[in-house]
This record gives structure tokens, sequence and C-alpha cells, in this order.
């Protein structure tokens, strides 16, 4: 039990650790925006804003006014919600059908799915990018079409995960009250798989919500771009790099996707736990 209890503890200061490794750039980064543009350099980097260099809030307001932040911020949200809600709604019904279909081609769907989660983005980014051009699938409420691909495989395999764990008998029991296969998913299998749609959805949320190529890819630049698209026109010319408002755009894109994940992280661990173990 002494050595049980000592492996914990020397686990859990290990985690501590790494976790602080990771919150330390987010708290850099926090701190850099609260000070003046002359107050952040190479050597002052690292230091707790003082007197003489806390300039409060001035980044965001330049963050927010000077290159269109607001529309960005939108575009960003519009691509994340259609999407997710388009991964969620296709790929859990793909999933109901794999797993209650027994035939060589839903076999054959379910590891095509799976396969696409080890091939890499650079392989398809440039003819990607030319079919999106001649698909029209370059403006922010038409990407999602493209996301729902990419996401396909993951949200596939964790939801075929959970539906073998789901006895038959509920959905036999809903067809014999007069329910057809779409009242039966949506009425009866969709509520079911609450752990795992919420799982799938965060999961997804933080990819898309952070996702620069795909967007800068695919989107028509001179009409739209997302968060941290917008972040990089921070570079003004000749090298010149507005720190202040840059760091003030981070901070201002994380803190809504750590907001969320904070409030739904038991979510995921459960969901995930579903997905992978039963079945």
């Amino acid at each position: 039990m002494k050595i049980h209890a000592m492996r914990d503890r020397i686990l859990s200061a290990f985690l501590a650790i790494l976790s602080l490794a990771w919150v330390y750039p987010v708290v850099m980064i926090l701190l850099n925006s609260l000070k003046k543009e002359t107050a952040i350099t190479t050597g002052t980097a690292f230091e707790i804003p003082t007197a003489e260099t806390f300039g409060g809030l001035e980044n965001y307001m330049n963050a927010i006014q000077s290159q269109g932040f607001p529309a960005a911020f939108w575009n960003t949200l519009v691509i994340t919600l259609t999407s997710v809600v388009l991964i969620l709604i296709c790929c859990s019904m793909c999933a109901w059908f794999i797993t209650r279909v027994k035939t060589w081609y839903s076999k054959a769907l379910y590891y095509l799915f799976v396969f696409s989660m080890v091939v890499p983005f650079q392989m398809v980014m440039f003819t990607l990018s030319s079919t999106a051009n001649r698909l029209n699938l370059d403006t922010p409420y038409s990407i999602c079409i493209i996301y729902l691909g990419f996401g396909a495989g993951l949200a596939v395999f964790m939801f075929c995960g959970f539906m073998k764990s789901v006895p038959i008998e509920v959905e036999e029991a809903a067809m014999i009250d007069g329910c057809g296969p779409v009242r039966t998913f949506f009425l009866v299998v969709l509520p079911i798989l609450k752990p795992t749609l919420i799982s799938v959805g965060i999961l997804e949320t933080m990819w898309l919500w952070n996702d620069y190529l795909l967007p800068y890819l695919s989107l028509d630049r001179t009409k739209y771009m997302t968060v941290p698209i917008l972040i990089q026109y921070f570079r003004g010319s000749f090298g010149k790099v507005e720190m202040g408002p840059m760091m003030a755009s981070i901070m201002l894109n994380i803190i809504p996707i750590i907001v969320v994940y904070l409030l739904c992280q038991k979510h995921i661990i459960k969901g995930v736990a579903a997905g992978a173990v039963k079945g």
C-alpha cells in the first residue's frame, strides 16, 4: 500500500509540474498583453508589469478596433458552430448505421473513417484549396462541408465505440411502438448518445476554434478572416510587429475556449471513456 501511495504522489507531482509548464506560456501572454508596447522587448518579456510598464486595456482596445476583430470573431464563431453541429448529426447517424447494419460495406466504411485520421492534411491541402474555390466553399457559411470531412474520422470512431454498448432492444421497442428509423434515431438513440455527443462536440470545438491552416487556404481572405488568421496581420512592414495588440488578440481568442473546456472537462473524460472502453 505504501508503494502505491508513493507512486501516486510522484505521479501527481509530475502532472502538476507538467501542467505548470503548459500554463506558463499563457500566463506570459496575459502579462505582456497588459504592458505598454515599448515595454515588450526581449529582455522584459518575462517580467511582471510594473507601474511604468503597465498599459491597462489599451492593447485590447487596439486589437479590437484596428484589424476588424469583431468580424473575424464572428466568422470564427459561425465556422465553429455550424461545423460542430454538422459533424455531430451526420457522424452520429453514420455510426448508428455502421454498428447496426452488419455488412461488409459497413465495415469497410468504418475502416475508411479510421484510416482518414492518419492521413496528414498536407497531402490534400493544395487540391483541397482548388476544389473549395470551384465549389464555392470559400465562405464561413459553407466551409463547414470541408470540416465535416476532416472531423468525421474521430467522431465516427468515438460514436461507434459508444453505440456498441447501447442495447438494440431499446430501438426494437421503439419500432414496435410505430417509430420509423428517423424518429427512432432522434427520439431514442440521440438522447442515449449524450455523453459522447458532448465530448466529441468539445474536442471538435477546440480544434475548429484554433484552426489556422484550413481557413487560410480555403476562405476568400479579401472578404473573410478568422481570429487565428487575423493575428498575423499585426505584423507590419519591415518586420515590425505590434506585440501588445497581438498578445491581446491571442488572449481574446483563447479565453472562450478555455472557459468552455473548464466547464465541460468532466464530460470529455466520461465521453472518451464510454467510447473507448465499452463494446
